[in-house]
């Protein structure tokens, strides 16, 4: 059954005429009878009762008519979310990151937001290593890594820049230092993510590599509270700067350099390089890259 017919039958099924069915729809009603009748031959049932002059509907005219008015709401409602889509007043955008990852991608989605304040964003916690995986496979539309992938089919852009510090309390002798070597670090009580993560296992192959012991004493299953556990004199933390950017401003915590990490780091968005993307995905990448 078409649409268009099941709305010629409950147009007759209202007006109880298939002239006034005909005025309403504007067509002819030699056209309205044709869709009644093409309904009538694919259920091999009469709709209305020929002998009546009323329009009356038999029994299954009266039933159809209640599911003829289901499917055109439906079609009708469809037609409406494809219309937001469209106007990007409805939508969802969904991406990948590890938690220090986070606090990078924040400024855009503040941003983006703004813009379009009715798209749900969501955001999903994803080791690096199986965010190209999930873009592949269309489970995620964004993912955001710190090193390229090697899959073909997924390209990055870059979303920030980041590095490694050693943060402190504010009264600890080394907040007032502008950089410390990997040896003073290690000597001190470490508070560490008890997850993996490309931050962690950058720190631990380096000390790997210089030979030099680490004291990680503490491990703790969120940045927020590694980052409490070091305003309170616990301990201290080797974290991406980005990810304590508040305390640092607000005096809470203090970053100091450690050379032997390395330099600054480029966090990257990765996204599918081939392949149609949602109109919310797509005013995303826009917004990143306009930024």
């Amino acid at each position: 059954m078409q649409l268009p017919d099941l709305a010629a039958f409950l147009a007759v099924a209202t007006d109880r005429s298939f002239s006034g069915a005909a005025r309403r729809l504007h067509r002819t009603q030699p056209a309205i009878s044709q869709a009644v009748r093409r309904i009538e031959d694919e259920l091999g049932e009469r709709l209305f009762d020929r002998s009546s002059r009323d329009g009356t509907l038999t029994e299954a005219g009266r039933l159809l008519q209640d599911y003829a008015q289901r499917l055109l709401s439906l079609a009708g409602e469809a037609q409406t979310a494809v219309q937001e889509l469209q106007q990007m007043r409805r939508g969802r955008v969904i991406m990948a990151a590890n938690e220090a990852a986070v606090h990078t991608l924040l400024p855009h989605i503040e941003r983006y937001a703004t813009t379009h304040p009715q798209v749900a964003i969501e955001v999903r916690r994803l080791p690096s290593r199986q965010i190209a995986a999930a873009i592949l496979d269309r489970s995620i539309d964004f993912g955001v890594l710190t090193f390229s992938p090697q899959d073909r089919g997924v390209q990055t852009i870059p979303l920030g820049s980041d590095d490694i510090v050693l943060l402190t309390s504010p009264k600890h002798p080394m907040a007032a230092r502008r950089r410390v070597s990997l040896e003073e670090v290690g000597r001190e009580v470490i508070i560490a993510h008890n997850d993996p993560s490309p931050t962690r296992e950058r720190v631990l192959r380096t000390y790997e590599r210089k030979r030099t012991a680490i004291n990680i004493k503490i491990a703790l299953p969120s940045l927020d509270g590694i980052k409490r556990a070091v305003e309170m004199g616990i301990g201290v933390a080797l974290l991406p700067r980005r990810c304590a950017l508040t305390e640092i401003a607000r005096g809470h915590l203090a970053a100091v350099k450690v050379p032997e990490l390395g330099a600054t780091r480029q966090v990257r968005l990765a996204f599918r390089r081939t392949g149609e993307r949602s109109r919310a995905a797509d005013a995303f990448l826009d917004v990143v890259k306009s930024g």
